[in-house]
């Protein structure tokens, strides 16, 4: 197909997961796989030793899945927030009497629909311009740096122009979000005084030498928490969770911050997923099962904030960075009115 100049493209850049019980181990082998995250000794090895540990874990791994329904919904999630923002950007062109029209596509790193299937997708369809959008806020060469390490490789063999968005942990409207999310979640406490509530956010970990290399994470994820704490009072906490393997991971980890503030006497937890924009194993297993089960086993209620997904002022945040990036490349006319 020729080209189609009245037409951008967007395309949300995730990790993926496995979308059956049997795509647990393809999943895990393709994750293991990748060398820019994981080294597994001497580069030969590397897939050799990504097959080894994907077999070893799947059996574990696919209990887990089980206990939340069998699969990961991390691309039902993710095809709804694209259809949310694809549509309100439309609606937006459609006000202003636009011919362009965007198209929003969604393309995983480790599992379906894989990004070396969807960038041929996009180039069939005509679409020459390209906006590409990691969905983590807070940038790091193990998520953002790997999807577009990815996409790169492959954009490269298409006439395609392409803008990236790789880090957005301060947008005004993704912060306005986690702030609902927290306000609400501390309105789910029977509790005398909000300051009754300790907020926990709780990010994935990695390997402590992404850190000491220089990869600025932690530092977005602090960026993140400081905007929120500019706006409201709250008593918060970090740590990481989500650790595999025998190297140093950041810390602390999420069950020794709760061990630790059990050991405090505090007794009301709202749990904050601050580096997830959907629900995933990380908060429907870690979160809602592995560390609420903890708590109650130390004296504590612990919550979840309510997990992004198609929150409206998150899609709203979304369709902001989109909107400008677009004018910012003259893809759209300066007078566009952002609403």
């Amino acid at each position: 197909m020729g080209e189609n100049p009245k037409t951008i493209g967007v395309v949300f850049l995730n990790l993926g997961g496995p979308d059956s019980l049997h795509a647990v181990r393809p999943f895990l082998y393709n994750l293991f796989s990748d060398r820019q995250i994981i080294r597994l000794g001497p580069s030969f090895l590397q897939k050799p030793l990504a097959w080894l540990i994907s077999s070893l874990r799947s059996k574990k791994t696919g209990n887990l899945y089980r206990m939340i329904g069998g699969k990961s919904p991390i691309l039902e999630i993710t095809n709804a927030q694209a259809r949310a923002l694809e549509e309100i950007l439309n609606q937006e062109l459609g006000t202003r009497n636009s011919e362009l029209i965007f198209r929003v596509f969604v393309a995983m790193r480790y599992w379906h629909p894989f990004t070396e299937d969807v960038i041929p997708e996009i180039y069939n369809a005509g679409i020459r311009k390209l906006i590409a959008l990691s969905l983590f806020p807070h940038y790091s060469v193990a998520t953002s740096g790997s999807s577009f390490s990815k996409f790169r490789e492959v954009v490269s063999h298409y006439p395609i122009e392409f803008f990236p968005v790789s880090e957005w942990y301060n947008h005004p409207l993704y912060i306005e979000a986690l702030i609902d999310t927290i306000q609400k979640g501390i309105q789910s406490f029977n509790t005398e005084s909000p300051q009754d509530v300790h907020v926990l956010f709780s990010a994935h970990s990695l390997p402590q030498k992404f850190i000491d290399q220089g990869d600025p994470y932690v530092r977005h994820i602090m960026r993140t928490i400081e905007e929120i704490t500019k706006r409201i009072p709250i008593q918060w906490h970090l740590s990481y969770q989500s650790k595999s393997g025998p190297v140093q991971w950041l810390e602390p980890s999420t069950d020794e911050k709760l061990n630790e503030l059990a050991g405090k006497s505090v007794k009301n937890i709202l749990v904050v997923p601050i580096s997830f924009v959907s629900d995933h194993i990380e908060t429907l297993y870690e979160i809602d099962i592995l560390y609420t089960n903890l708590a109650t086993e130390l004296g504590m209620t612990l919550h979840r904030t309510a997990s992004l997904n198609t929150h409206p002022q998150f899609i709203k945040a979304l369709y902001d960075i989109i909107m400008k990036s677009a004018i910012q490349l003259q893809w759209l006319p300066p007078e566009t009115i952002l609403s």
